[in-house]
């Protein structure tokens, strides 16, 4: 929770220092959370959705479909080949034999929380020493968005449309926001100013 009239944000991480960071907790034996961190960051979805991924949906095809929690909208995703290796190892890395199981539950077999989470990605930043000032849930959502835009290069506007629509915004001025880009935009405005 935070406190009142402070503003506060998820922030993304690097494309780069995400695959890092996936790996190091895979070597680490955090298979879970690597998972989870890999997840949001290739499919952009909100953590109450993932939340809802069961191994058979990741694995038994090259896409899945979901009803989005907030929007309760039909959302396909496609889940890229070399990822779905990854999933794959992480399967047999937890010992699964349910494919129907949730892929995130904890040692409890409980699904973990969305607070829960945010306090082990709390950890995570510390133990890894991830240079992100807000490293949340939703930092994994904005790190695809993020990756996706750049990723575009000159085509950088029609991929914030691909992303307006992925991520059900009214408009691509949200998504600009969303991403940190208007505001970015407008601070290079004081770069122009010469002394």
């Amino acid at each position: 929770m935070s406190l009142k009239n402070s503003y506060v944000t998820s922030d993304y991480i690097e494309w780069d220092t995400m695959l890092s960071l996936v790996r190091k907790l895979y070597r680490d034996k955090e298979y879970r959370l690597s998972l989870l961190i890999g997840c949001g960051s290739f499919f952009g979805l909100r953590i109450s959705d993932l939340l809802t991924l069961t191994w058979s949906m990741l694995l038994d095809s090259h896409s899945f479909v979901i009803i989005e929690k907030k929007t309760g909208k039909r959302r396909e995703i496609k889940v890229n080949n070399n990822f779905q290796k990854y999933i794959a190892d992480c399967y047999t890395a937890l010992n699964v034999t349910d494919k129907n199981e949730k892929c995130f539950v904890s040692r409890k077999k409980t699904v973990y929380s969305t607070q829960r989470i945010n306090v082990l990605f709390k950890s995570i930043k510390s133990k890894y020493g991830l240079k992100v000032e807000h490293f949340s849930t939703h930092s994994m959502r904005k790190t695809f968005g993020r990756k996706v835009f750049e990723a575009a290069g000159e085509n950088s506007e029609f991929a914030l449309i691909k992303l307006s629509e992925l991520f059900n915004h009214a408009d691509v001025m949200t998504t600009r926001r969303y991403l940190g880009l208007r505001t970015e935009e407008l601070l290079e405005t004081y770069d122009m100013l010469s002394f």
